[in-house]
């Protein structure tokens, strides 16, 4: 069986995107999120900022990442040093160097719209007045993990994060193809250690639930960062190799065949995508090539250089 990798040009895709009007579906909808965004970042602002002065500060619970990181600095200088900063110094204290990492080397939009988030997250938790919902400390880390979940995918989806470790995960991502999860997991232990022996195990340990409900919460809503295996059996492989190129920037391998039935020769493409693009994809498939047999297959994990949208 021979294979060969097939790369379509800047040329090409303009000349497909005016062959198949249909196809620039997803670049529409990527306009549309564009006049979502500042609205979905204040919502999501709102959200969390509630979720850290109800159900955080209630629970005496400790998030991961930069906001984990300020509750824990603020809660050690006030016992230890009867020190009381502001949430909002704090929190941009910590994100000073992620946010100069992400203008310097993600894009300036995103991380404008995210230190955006950062900006009215931290200002609106020193605003909000105490206010005690449950003291039920389960429901607090089960529902307050849903919540910061909601509020971490509202940013997601319109191309922004709630700053802090997710700038440093898209930086070693995008530029030395390194996965920050074990980063961002070892920032968050040392977070939890640290509370454990410092404030006590029982919120430390409840800690990790609100961690965890978060994590799943973001995996229930956020679909993006997972990808689709394609294969795709048609006679105009070209042309789906080309469209596939010009709606994820992703390139596809042709590997030549034998049917079984007629022993003819078959083209089937092999190409892995962003689950989010899937729809668009096999609905232009089929526009492209009715007769075509379209196979999905959730990929659980790639190894190599797997080619991410930029920032803006």
């Amino acid at each position: 069986m021979e294979t060969s990798a097939f790369l379509i040009g800047t040329a090409r895709n303009k000349r497909y995107n005016r062959s198949y009007g249909e196809v620039s579906m997803t670049f529409k909808e990527q306009k549309r999120i564009q006049y979502l965004r500042p609205f979905m970042v204040v919502i999501a602002a709102i959200i969390m900022s509630l979720n850290i002065k109800i159900m955080v500060r209630n629970g005496g619970l400790y998030p991961g990442g930069a906001t984990g990181l300020t509750i824990l600095t603020q809660a050690i200088l006030q016992k230890f040093f009867n020190i009381e900063i502001s949430y909002t110094f704090v929190n941009v204290f910590w994100n000073a160097l992620p946010v100069y990492i992400g203008f310097k080397y993600i894009g300036k939009k995103f991380t404008l719209f995210s230190l955006f988030m950062i900006l009215l997250n931290s200002v609106l938790v020193d605003m909000i007045p105490k206010y005690t919902l449950t003291s039920d400390i389960l429901l607090i880390s089960v529902f307050g993990g849903m919540l910061n979940g909601l509020a971490i995918s509202l940013c997601l989806m319109v191309d922004t994060t709630t700053g802090g470790t997710d700038f440093i995960s898209i930086f070693l991502s995008s530029r030395y193809n390194v996965d920050g999860f074990n980063l961002v997991l070892g920032l968050n232990a040392v977070i939890l250690i640290t509370a454990g022996v410092l404030f006590g195990w029982d919120k430390a340990l409840y800690s990790i639930i609100y961690q965890y409900v978060s994590t799943q919460t973001i995996h229930l809503l956020y679909r993006n960062y997972a990808q689709v295996t394609l294969f795709i059996i048609s006679n105009k492989v070209d042309e789906i190799s080309e469209m596939i190129h010009a709606i994820t920037q992703h390139g596809a391998t042709i590997i030549r065949g034998e049917g079984s039935y007629k022993n003819d020769e078959r083209k089937m493409i092999y190409s892995v995508i962003n689950e989010s693009s899937e729809k668009a994809i096999v609905s232009n498939i089929l526009v492209i090539d009715p007769k075509a047999f379209v196979n999905c297959v959730r990929t659980k994990e790639i190894r190599g250089h797997f080619n991410q949208m930029p920032k803006d």
